[in-house]
């Protein structure tokens, strides 16, 4: 489970050490890849599980055994996550130096078995296809292509990044698809970027070649912590109560709610925006660790502005700077790509926090950038279903996603809030430089 930090030390262990192969992770290896999970497990759980288990492998991975009976791993899952080795010369191998720098070769023996040694892309077809016991538990024919698997975020991507734009004015429109940047929102965030090159960002993880679409370079930037921070802020209000009977008595969801007293307060107060609402209150969003760009898993959230209140407004006020928080956090990662070299225009957004207007608005006007949804919601289920278009022969992956894929509508960034927006980025800058003020205060006891 990404999720799972328990491997923070052996995360630090391995980022101590500086194997020449963190490059491809922004400079750092995240507690939340597997290096340092399976590290975890043979240093807590030897007798328990090291030694008993017989494969090591990501959930796609083990999806596409579960219906064909084949270990082939998919490209994007060891290259994204395992520190797998795969360039545009043709190079594909397991970093051997790397795992017996960190204490892991024996992963390596035995012709990597329990890591895998086959490896294909995503979408090619897997095995034989649907093994005679998968068939038979879904009820479909023995024999269908599967196709070869891929993280959930990346095949968010997929599902979303190859809609025609054509006449809807995006600057994406006359740009490449390296332009575009996927946003997957749900308990966390991924940045999804492609470039034609190989192209390092600083706590960025990548660059890793064809882990989305063929013969591109990706990158992955993300939140550790999104839809999981909204909830924690929402449900650990005292106000949470009457949040709750109120959006009940409405028959809305208490987001919903929120958003409509954000409205409702904004104009009480003569503003044009429930934006300038959060003058005086300000939230730094890493409550669970920073994955990138800081990719500090260290950080703490923080929250400056308190009252002595605990009104329904004072929550609708904390949902609020903590929604602009997170959109801090993205425009943090967007200008991080930006200075590395790509050209982002337009950011393309799925998951389920993108069923909040407010969400959807406040990231625009934070990053600038227009915000493409798709017609299709459940993005990641149209990527896996392109997958499964290639897998069948008739389509490669990138007119599968042109034909595939649509927009449902745009998201324009409000010019009135730049203003306002930059000085609360100014702000939010401050709060993580004052947190680690404050840690280097405390580490001299």
């Amino acid at each position: 489970m990404w999720m799972d930090h328990r491997a923070k030390v052996q995360a630090e262990r391995i980022n101590k050490a500086g194997h020449e192969a963190l490059r491809f992770t922004g400079g750092e290896i995240s507690l939340e890849m597997e290096p340092p999970k399976l590290l975890w497990l043979k240093e807590n759980l030897f007798e328990a599980c090291w030694q008993k288990a017989g494969t090591f492998m990501d959930l796609a991975d083990f999806m596409t055994w579960r219906a064909t009976g084949s270990q082939i791993r998919s490209l994007c899952t060891v290259v994204c996550k395992w520190m797998f080795q795969a360039n545009d010369t043709g190079l594909r191998e397991w970093n051997s130096s790397f795992y017996e720098s960190i204490g892991l070769k024996e992963l390596l023996e035995d012709q990597q078995q329990k890591i895998g040694n086959l490896f294909q892309l995503p979408g090619d077809p897997c095995g034989d296809g649907l093994s005679h016991g998968a068939a038979e538990e879904l009820g479909l024919r023995p024999g269908l292509p599967v196709g070869t698997g891929i993280i959930d975020a990346y095949a968010g991507g997929i599902g979303m990044l190859g809609a025609d734009v054509s006449g809807l004015k995006l600057p994406c429109e006359t740009r490449p698809l390296t332009s575009r940047l996927a946003l997957i929102c749900g308990t966390s965030t991924c940045h999804m970027s492609l470039s034609k090159k190989e192209t390092f960002v600083p706590g960025v993880w990548g660059p890793y070649y064809s882990c989305m679409v063929p013969g591109l370079w990706g990158n992955e930037g993300g939140e550790s912590c999104t839809g999981k921070l909204i909830d924690h802020i929402i449900h650990t209000h005292p106000a949470v109560d009457l949040l709750t009977e109120q959006s009940k008595k409405r028959g809305c969801d208490m987001y919903t709610w929120l958003d409509d007293q954000l409205m409702t307060m904004a104009r009480e107060k003569h503003l044009s925006s429930p934006a300038m609402l959060t003058r005086d209150l300000h939230v730094c969003p890493y409550f669970y660790g920073n994955r990138s760009p800081l990719a500090d898993p260290t950080l703490k959230g923080m929250i400056c502005g308190l009252r002595l209140s605990s009104s329904l407004d004072d929550l609708a006020l904390l949902y609020l700077a903590t929604l602009q928080a997170l959109a801090h956090g993205t425009h943090l990662i967007v200008q991080q790509m930006v200075k590395s070299g790509y050209d982002i225009s337009t950011l393309f957004a799925c998951g389920g926090l993108c069923k909040s207007d407010l969400f959807l608005q406040t990231h625009a006007d934070v990053t600038g950038l227009p915000i493409v949804l798709p017609k299709e919601s459940e993005s990641v289920l149209v990527g896996a279903a392109i997958l499964g278009a290639k897998a069948s022969g008739r389509f490669d992956l990138e007119s599968a996603m042109s034909r595939m894929c649509g927009v449902g509508k745009v998201v324009w960034p409000d010019e009135q809030q730049r203003v306002y927006y930059i000085k609360k980025h100014e702000v939010f800058l401050k709060l993580v430089d004052h947190q680690r003020e404050y840690k280097c205060i405390m580490e001299e006891l």
